[in-house]
């Protein structure tokens, strides 16, 4: 199915697409991991500079970085 993808907080499979909880499971989840960010569990380590997209200039149209094919 297109949009398909994992939960982020538990790995269930869910719809990226999906009402009201977008890319999580359910409104649990997307709690879950709200809470990591305020508890800083989650944190961005360093702002991202040009250097950190230079491996991904090379790839052609249509090419999903995130994959690992």
């Amino acid at each position: 199915m297109k949009g398909q993808l994992r939960c982020p907080s538990c790995g269930k499979d869910t719809v990226f697409t999906a009402e009201p909880v977008g890319s999580f499971c359910s409104d649990r989840c997307k709690l879950v991991d709200l809470g990591k960010w305020l508890g800083e569990e989650f944190r961005i380590s360093e702002p991202l500079r040009a250097e950190h997209f230079a491996e991904f200039e090379e790839l052609g149209d249509g090419v999903d970085p995130d994959r690992a094919d």
